[in-house]
């Protein structure tokens, strides 16, 4: 066996953490997007439209990750990436400046749930298929 192909270097424990997580975006954007995706009666802004829709796709692949929470991991990734990058970058700026209304505040607020994500993502595994493990051939 390969070894870079066996998920036994994650333990059982971790890979119920990651299927919890899994389950609380499915459960979490099943409540507030979904239902705005299913019944929404007027176009949407550009961006409301785009980001809903985005949600929606997170929403489902995160599905996939109850199955298959390794296969996944670059699903909680790009999550914890994007989310850091806006806390980092338009979060903080407003903070710092006091400038911070509530739109911003609420968002920071839904944002900041990504602190659990570091946590839960089994960094070893991360480490050897994605960082040491050699990429697919180019040609």
């Amino acid at each position: 066996m390969n070894k870079f192909s066996s998920s036994n270097e994650v333990s059982l424990f971790r890979l119920y953490l990651l299927r919890a997580l899994y389950l609380l975006i499915v459960v979490g954007l099943g409540i507030t997007v979904w239902p705005g995706v299913i019944h929404h009666d007027k176009p949407w802004a550009p961006m409301e439209g785009v980001v809903t829709c985005m949600l929606a796709s997170f929403s489902a692949l995160s599905v996939l990750g109850l199955r298959y929470p390794l296969q996944m991991l670059p699903l909680l990734l790009w999550e914890l990436v994007w989310k850091t990058i806006w806390l980092i970058v338009v979060a903080a700026p407003l903070w710092s400046a006091g400038t911070m209304d509530e739109a911003y505040h609420s968002i920071a607020v839904a944002v900041l749930g990504v602190v659990i994500f570091p946590f839960i993502i089994p960094w070893g595994y991360v480490y050897t298929h994605y960082v040491k493990k050699l990429g697919e051939r180019w040609r």
